[in-house]
């Protein structure tokens, strides 16, 4: 069997991959995005389903008020001794030359959990990652974050041991690994075959420079040696239409004794912009007679790689067509900064509706009303309808796509003084608000209101109806390209990825709700 890349398509970066027994997870980051920490299941490496969420409570994440392209950074999972062990940072702060990041660990005895309430583990910098040596010990390592001019912000690679029995760091902190010349060391995991220690990191930074190097050692302390291969996996830059991006990698090995790294990645669609964000693709790999890491075809990532030597496992999806008659929402759907919770969100109160109680702006790092889910393909439609009977131009539901608060597209029913209940479209590029109809279309009373969109790599067109068998194109073809991670001139480099969905503001404060009656998503082929 052939793995197409990427594997996790859409906003899934920093895969942290693990076997336990036939079963093979993949936890990727979700910043700012509730519940947090996405975890996938596969039994053949090819067929991948979300399975769970690990932190779902407040009491295990609390992001209200973090910045955009904040909170859960790249967290690792593993396994030892029956219990799983997930390891994450949640930034608060990364503005200007400090990084407020706080690291954490929880654990379950079952992967669908209960997790744990976390554990405080440093704050020194990001990207934490647990390794159980095989005389019991177990240290962790995270890149450490220097703020101080004249001196690199990436400023090397922390080890310290951790104390099962008393559930923190301990004993001395040695900085084991300063990096390569290419810099922004940063996403360490360990690894251990016959009698090295093998330290991986990402360099380069995780845009078009990104790698994955390799070094190691035969103490845990050091002195590491670096691969003279490397990098051993980093883009093509010459050629945009490939995967590019590449770095952040993680390590696993099959029954079989077959070697894959998962690791970043991500595809721009024009003006080297990413849409989707950053994905997650897989590569094969092998170990040379002197004992180094090397990807099959590397060091530049493939499309397409060969399976492992494993029975096909193919996996049921959720439904694309949600009518919201569960009483819990899909795995795939997401809240900003919060949890799922019935003073802004009910499944109950109106059957067969998800009900949205009117949130703050679009522009708010606390208490939005929002669901949505990850854009994952370049070619899709989405469609909803809601009932909403807005009495204030402060009150406002629709049909949304969305990155941060800086940036999203919205379809949106409000209530205006002359026209009455209007259709229009609010548009923030980098920041900058603005409205993309001249005058927003009148809407018929107590009636449902179908809202949909279509995506074609950046191009954007709404539409409505009132029959969900008429449809009407409103507004321009709008270009969505600022809809991503990378840099521009008004923004700095950001790690999400694009959303759709719904959403329901009252900024009177009332609470007004919108019912929203369905939502299907449908990827095309093209």
């Amino acid at each position: 069997m052939q793995i197409t890349n990427p594997i996790l398509p859409g906003f899934h970066p920093d895969p942290s991959i693990l076997r336990v027994g036939d079963d093979f997870y993949i936890a990727v980051s979700t910043f700012e995005w509730f519940p947090g920490v996405q975890i996938y299941h596969s039994r053949d490496l090819l067929h991948w389903e979300l399975l769970t969420y690990p932190l779902t409570r407040d009491s295990q994440l609390q992001m209200i008020g973090n910045i955009n392209s904040g909170g859960v950074w790249a967290s690792c999972l593993s396994y030892s001794d029956g219990v799983f062990y997930l390891l994450f940072t949640d930034v608060k702060s990364r503005k200007g030359a400090f990084k407020d990041t706080h690291n954490y660990v929880v654990t379950a005895e079952k992967i669908t959990g209960p997790w744990s309430e976390p554990i405080y583990l440093n704050s020194s910098g990001f990207d934490p990652s647990l390794f159980h040596d095989e005389d019991g010990k177990k240290w962790m390592i995270n890149m450490i974050w220097d703020h101080r001019k004249r001196k690199n912000s990436f400023a090397g690679i922390a080890l310290q041991q951790i104390s099962s029995e008393e559930n923190k760091l301990v004993g001395p902190v040695w900085n084991i690994f300063s990096g390569t010349e290419l810099g922004a060391t940063e996403a360490p995991h360990l690894y251990k075959k016959d009698g090295y220690y093998y330290l991986m990191t990402a360099e380069g930074g995780t845009s078009y420079d990104h790698a994955v190097t390799m070094a190691r050692a035969e103490s845990i302390t050091g002195p590491y040696q670096l691969d003279p291969g490397n990098p051993i996996l980093t883009s093509d830059k010459s050629k945009r239409d490939e995967l590019q991006k590449a770095g952040h990698g993680s390590l696993v090995e099959t029954q079989s004794g077959e070697w894959y790294l998962a690791h970043l990645c991500a595809r721009p669609v024009t003006d080297n912009k990413c849409i989707l964000g950053r994905e997650t693709g897989l590569q094969k790999c092998y170990w040379t007679d002197d004992g180094w890491l090397r990807v099959d075809g590397g060091p530049n990532p493939q499309w397409q790689v060969p399976g492992p030597d494993l029975e096909m496992a193919p996996v049921e999806g959720e439904s694309n067509h949600d009518d919201f008659q569960e009483k819990e929402l899909k795995r795939y759907w997401n809240a900003l900064r919060q949890p799922f919770s019935e003073d802004w969100l009910s499944l109950k109160e109106r059957d067969g509706y998800l009900r949205l109680k009117g949130g703050e702006s679009l522009n708010s790092l606390h208490r939005q009303s929002l669901v949505a889910r990850r854009l994952e393909s370049f070619h899709l439609s989405a469609e909803t309808a809601v009932d909403f009977q807005p009495e204030t131009f402060q009150q406002m539901a629709g049909l949304i796509v969305y990155y941060d608060t800086d940036d999203y597209v919205y379809l949106r029913i409000s209530q205006d003084e002359q026209l009455g209940k209007c259709l229009g479209i609010l548009h923030t590029k980098h920041g900058i608000y603005d409205e993309l109809l001249p005058e927003d279309i009148p809407l018929p009373e107590k009636v449902l209101s179908y809202l949909r969109v279509e995506i074609h790599r950046e191009n954007l067109q709404f539409s409505y109806s009132l029959d969900q068998k008429t449809w009407k194109t409103i507004g321009p073809v709008v270009d969505i390209s600022h809809l991503a991670d990378d840099a521009t001139e008004l923004n700095s480099l950001r790690f999400t990825g694009t959303f759709v969905g719904m959403c329901c503001q009252d900024l009177s404060g009332r609470k007004h709700v919108a019912d929203f009656h369905h939502f299907i998503y449908t990827e095309q082929d093209i």
